[in-house]
């Protein structure tokens, strides 16, 4: 008798896949930013899809193939599972505070910077000239 496919050991792992590189897509949007819930699911949903498509290849094993690809599958999904947690629930919490980042509405301190053709720009120097200037602050770890 043939064997026949086992599509959820398949399926699992490239979902598995998908929550580590879709990170990056979901990180675009406030709502899965801050807390990656989209990743965990997709990496749950997959773990489950695998754990059924084990169960079957060890479960009847003259009816579906699997054994080792989805062995081996797993693993790979369980140490991407790890990467991903560690990144993102270790080093990702190294990254300093901003605390001494200035506040909505404070005044910023005085500071000069390079423009993009090379001359020093200052802050008093573009207030001179006008009422306002608008700063934006990118938060970032170098």
């Amino acid at each position: 008798m043939k064997r026949r496919w086992n599509w959820p050991i398949w399926l699992g792992f490239i979902v598995a896949v998908g929550g580590l590189f879709s990170y990056e897509f979901f990180a675009q949007f406030p709502i899965t930013r801050d807390f990656p819930w989209a990743n965990l699911l997709l990496f749950a949903i997959g773990a489950a899809l695998l754990l059924v498509g084990l169960f079957r290849a060890f479960g009847r094993p003259q009816v579906y193939r699997g054994k080792i690809f989805g062995s081996i599958f797993v693993t790979i999904s369980f140490l991407l599972f790890a990467f991903f947690a560690y990144e993102i629930f270790y080093v990702l919490r190294q990254v300093p505070l901003s605390s001494h980042a200035p506040r909505v509405g404070e005044k910023a301190p005085e500071f000069t910077l390079v423009d993009p053709n090379g001359r020093s720009v200052a802050l008093a120097d573009l207030l001179s000239g006008s009422k306002a200037v608008v700063l934006i602050f990118y938060r970032g770890f170098w």
